[in-house]
């Protein structure tokens, strides 16, 4: 018979963050082949309670297996911004936190996957490289920071959806180094610009269909991103590209693509759903749009909306 192959993701949250984290996982299953199976390992700041590790456990039993690890008493003593919270910052241990695994696929969980994880890890080949991970268009607003950090406009990725060489991490014992880096005061994503600065040069670059950021779903931005990619990744991006809510989240928000969002939040369990961890309005809204009329009156609002609010 022959060996089931298992697939390491790993996403942080804290429990108000379940739904999300759920929706993400139950849009990575629905964009997977049927034998593809997850190990589901998940980062915590805060203890999740027994019924809420069942909720997310009974999602697929056959395919998925959880780790609950939680680091509410791991002392990290870096720089936070006050607009981020510490969870997404213990990606930056993995290295030593996952000691079992030369390589693993960490995701947040503002994430709609529209892709297969599983091939994608399968295929990517990392070398010598610590990371893959999909670079931004850089916007112009944004490029005297990223000179100021040490990195040119169009060579900073984004650490949302990182393929992790944990061993090569290791070898080089880059967790520690990532973790002194992070107490420079002032960074605006404190991780992320880490990750940048210290694996500079070390990054394999995906394909933009991997982490499809807000604005690569804004007309508006288009230009922006030709100067990195090209019309046919623009293309794909808006047809199969993973979306990627950075900055208003759609189960809170009328924001761009939040209709994709709530479609997988549909289909979860009925107990996951009822914890309350959305924007009823939102959910309206969305049943709403589901109607043709519904559509005809507020794609046109949304588009205005998109075009005042970015």
């Amino acid at each position: 018979m022959q060996k089931k192959t298992i697939t390491p993701l790993v996403l942080a949250f804290t429990p108000n963050y379940v739904v999300p984290a759920a929706t993400c996982i139950w849009s990575i299953l629905d964009h997977s082949n049927p034998s593809a199976h997850y190990h589901i390992i998940c980062l915590l700041t805060e203890p999740l309670s027994e019924d809420l590790q069942l909720l997310l456990q009974d999602l697929d039993p056959k395919r998925l297996q959880f780790t609950f690890l939680n680091l509410k008493d791991y002392q990290l003593n870096i720089y936070v911004d006050e607009r981020y919270t510490i969870a997404a910052s213990y990606r930056l241990l993995l290295p030593e936190l996952l000691p079992n695994y030369d390589k693993v696929i960490y995701l947040d969980c503002d994430i709609i996957v529209r892709q297969d994880l599983a091939a994608v890890f399968e295929k990517t080949d990392l070398r010598n490289n610590y990371l893959a991970a999909v670079y931004e268009a850089a916007l112009p607003f944004q490029e005297d920071y990223l000179k100021s950090i040490g990195s040119q406009p169009g060579d900073y990725f984004n650490s949302g959806f990182l393929i992790m060489n944990l061993d090569l991490l290791r070898q080089d014992n880059m967790a520690p180094q990532f973790l002194e880096a992070s107490k420079q005061q002032g960074l605006q994503f404190p991780d992320q610009d880490v990750l940048n600065q210290l694996c500079k040069n070390k990054t394999v670059p995906l394909s933009p269909i991997y982490n499809g950021i807000r604005t690569y779903f804004l007309p508006q931005y288009m230009d922006d991103f030709l100067k990195r990619y090209s019309a046919k990744e623009w293309e794909e991006v808006q047809k199969t590209g993973t979306i990627h809510y950075t900055g208003a989240k759609p189960w809170n928000h009328f924001t761009v693509k939040f209709d994709i969002w709530w479609h997988y939040f549909d289909k979860l369990p009925r107990a996951i759903k009822e914890l309350n961890q959305v924007n009823i309005k939102m959910q309206r809204l969305y049943r709403f749009r589901s109607f043709g009329f519904g559509r005809w009156v507020l794609d046109p609002v949304l588009t205005l909306y998109r075009k005042i609010k970015y």
